[in-house]
């Protein structure tokens, strides 16, 4: 199943993959064959730690490749957009607070609330998708229901690439 991912974040995680790959395991081995040379295992803290670390790497690495194969990288144009789309930023107005909101709509995998970007399958992402500009959308939220007016959308989406190739 394809996974919306944009370019940043496919790139990120293309870059940790590579990271684990060429740095930290190589990095590990060493610390493992370090540890061994310290003599009894069983009480040896050192290659305990190590052995665990290699565990964390490798299931890491399985991690990342598995979303990097699944990832469906999509673009973000330059032109304006008239509907919210993946890879939009949309500015929203609370309509009863009257507080401003900016948001990018990304994958799941790259969501981050504290730098402004929120999942196409959250319940706002969700909400605003399809909309355009001067719609109010209703969020269904745990606090209860929430309306947003769009306010301006930025670029969109403009093209698909291919899965990370393995």
């Amino acid at each position: 199943m394809a996974v919306p991912m944009t370019r940043k974040g496919y790139e990120a995680l293309k870059a940790e993959l590579d990271r684990l790959r060429k740095v930290d395991r190589p990095q590990n081995i060493q610390d493992i064959a370090e540890a061994r040379e310290h003599g009894d295992l069983r009480e040896n803290a050192e290659f305990k730690a190590a052995k665990e670390r290699q565990q964390f790497i490798d299931t890491r690495m399985s991690e990342l490749e598995h979303k990097l194969g699944d990832a469906q990288v999509i673009e973000s144009g330059t032109g304006p957009s008239e509907t919210v789309v993946f890879g939009t930023t949309v500015r929203l107005l609370d309509v009863e607070s009257e507080e401003q909101k900016t948001y990018t709509l990304v994958g799941q995998e790259e969501a981050d609330l504290k730098n402004g970007s929120i999942s196409v399958q959250s319940p706002i992402g969700r909400a605003l998708i399809g909309h355009r500009v001067g719609d109010v959308v209703q969020v269904n939220r745990p606090a209860g229901m929430i309306e947003y007016e769009i306010q301006k959308i930025f670029p969109g989406v403009t093209t698909c690439l291919q899965p990370y190739p393995f």
